[in-house]
């Protein structure tokens, strides 16, 4: 069964605000539903659940998986190629704390990027339903349905003095 996307699009805040009142009333969850504007709008303006964001981890992650792999290359180096120099102890820590510096920082970067990436759900294959007067200031509530929703949602997003409501692909 395809799911169907409802834009239901609104001139002001209050009016988007009710367009979402709307569906949370009829039982739509808040992850079946989205505002696009191009203004921004503080969170919760339109009376969305905020957005808890995971971004942190992904540094913290990288982080760890770049100084493991630093810790296991720099000592798995100098164990796989002993080099003894004048007595010198063939495991040696200086090397390997500049190294687990380097990898550490290069992992917490790299997976800062993939986190961005992530979180902001990029690449977007399928656009959906849009409209390019959003960027002119107007306000779109798009709600992702099945398809024996589609007219109950219409007509929720039509109470709400709608501009226009378009159906398309979710």
């Amino acid at each position: 069964m395809a799911n169907q996307a409802v834009l239901g699009l609104y001139r002001t805040p209050e009016a988007a605000a009710d367009a979402v009142g709307n569906l949370q009333q009829a039982g739509i969850g808040h992850n079946d539903y989205e505002i696009m504007t191009g203004v921004p709008y503080p969170e919760g303006t339109f009376g969305e659940p905020p957005v808890r964001h995971k971004l942190y981890v992904f540094p913290f992650m990288g982080a760890m998986i770049g100084l493991t792999l630093a810790i296991l290359e720099g000592a798995g180096t100098q164990l796989a190629y002993p080099l003894v120099t004048g007595g010198k102890p063939i495991l040696s820590v200086p090397p390997i704390i500049i190294i687990s510096y380097e990898l550490t920082l290069l992992g917490a970067i790299v997976f800062t990027v993939i986190g961005i990436i992530f979180e902001s759900r990029l690449p977007r294959p399928a656009l959906g339903v849009y409209d390019t007067r959003i960027t002119e200031g107007l306000i779109g509530v798009v709600c992702t349905c099945p398809e024996e929703r589609v007219e109950e949602v219409r007509g929720l997003l039509q109470r709400a003095a709608a501009i226009e409501v378009k159906v398309g692909q979710g």
